[in-house]
C-alpha cells in the first residue's frame, strides 16, 4: 500500500526517486507533466469554487497531487488515467476511499460512458488538451465550471477575442458554451519533467445559455468559415451551403443581407453572435 503522505508532490528529485522505485516512468506520448508547484495547485482549486459532496471530474490525475486535495475537500472525485502504471498507484493510494472512483483508459473514449459532474479539473496533456474540451462541447457534455492547465499557445485561443490574431474556431466554440477567462502563467519550472513552453491556468464558466440551445448546423458552419482564412465569408460561406443545399442559387446573398453582412468580413473578425445568427437562420431554411 502507498501512502500519498510520504509522496513529496513538490520535488522532481522526490518524484524521480518515487517513480524508479515504483518501476515507472513519464510517457511522452501522453503528454504527462506533473504540477509540482504547490500554489499553483491550491489556486487552481481555489478557483473551481465547489463544495464538499459536489460531483468533480478530473483529467490526467498522475499520482494524485490534487486528487488528495479534492478528496480533502469532500468533494465526489471521478478521475480518469490512461498510464497504467499511474492507475496501479492511485488505485493503492485512494483504496477504501468512498468519494473516489477511477475511470480507466483514454478519456476521450471514456467520458461519454460516465454519469455528467458538475465540475472539471485538469492538468491536461498538451496532446488532447484542445481536442478533449471541443469533444465535450459538441456533444453538449457541459460543466458549471472548469479549471484546467493547458499549453499557453491553446489558452490564448480560448480566451481570444474576434480581431486577434489567435482567434480561431475553436476561440469561437468555447465562446459557445462558457465564458473563458485566463488565470495565470505558469513556468515550465512548475512541472516535472519540465516542458518546453508555459503554460496557462484558465476558467471557463457556463453560460445560461449553453451549447445545447445552440443549432446543430453552428459548429459545422463554424469550421467551414474558418477553413480558408484567407477567403471572404461569402466563398466559404458559399462552398458550405452548397455541401447542404446543393446548387440551390442565390441562397448566399440574402443569407448574408438578413444576417447584417456583406460576405467580405473574414472569419477571424466576426463576434461568436455572428456565427449564431447566421446558424440559425440556416437552421430555419433546412426545416
Amino acid at each position: 500500500m502507498i501512502d500519498n503522505k510520504k509522496i513529496n508532490y513538490n520535488s522532481s528529485a522526490a518524484l524521480k526517486t518515487f517513480l524508479k522505485e515504483e518501476g515507472l516512468g513519464m510517457r511522452k506520448k501522453f503528454g504527462q507533466n506533473f504540477l509540482i508547484n504547490p500554489v499553483t495547485r491550491q489556486a487552481l482549486i481555489n478557483t473551481l469554487d465547489c463544495n464538499a459532496e459536489n460531483d468533480v471530474w478530473e483529467i490526467g490525475p498522475g499520482l494524485g497531487a490534487m486528487t488528495a486535495l479534492l478528496l480533502e475537500k469532500g468533494l465526489y472525485v471521478r478521475a480518469f488515467e490512461i498510464d497504467t502504471g499511474f492507475i496501479r498507484v492511485l488505485k493503492e493510494i485512494f483504496a477504501g476511499v468512498k468519494n473516489f472512483s477511477l475511470v480507466e483508459g483514454d478519456v476521450m473514449k471514456t467520458w461519454s460512458s460516465q454519469e455528467p459532474a458538475q465540475f472539471l479539473l485538469g492538468n491536461l496533456p498538451y496532446n488532447v488538451a484542445a481536442v478533449l474540451l471541443a469533444d465535450l462541447i459538441e456533444k453538449g457534455r457541459l460543466f458549471t465550471r472548469i479549471v484546467v492547465t493547458v499549453q499557453k499557445e491553446v489558452a490564448l485561443r480560448m480566451t481570444a477575442s474576434a480581431g486577434s490574431p489567435e482567434y480561431s474556431s475553436f476561440s469561437v466554440l468555447c465562446a459557445s458554451a462558457y465564458t473563458v477567462k485566463p488565470l495565470m502563467v505558469i513556468r515550465p519550472s512548475s512541472f516535472y519533467p519540465q516542458p518546453n513552453v508555459d503554460s496557462m491556468g484558465v476558467l471557463l464558466e457556463k453560460k445560461a445559455s449553453p451549447a445545447q440551445q445552440i443549432p446543430p448546423v453552428f459548429f459545422p458552419l463554424v469550421r467551414a468559415l474558418f477553413a480558408s482564412r484567407r477567403k471572404t465569408i461569402k466563398n466559404n460561406l458559399t462552398v458550405f451551403l452548397s455541401s447542404i443545399f446543393g446548387n440551390l442559387q442565390n441562397v448566399c446573398t440574402p443569407l448574408l443581407r438578413e444576417n447584417g453582412l456583406t460576405g467580405n468580413e473574414r472569419a477571424e473578425n466576426l463576434y461568436f453572435e455572428s456565427f449564431f445568427s447566421l446558424a440559425k437562420y440556416i437552421e430555419n431554411m433546412r426545416k
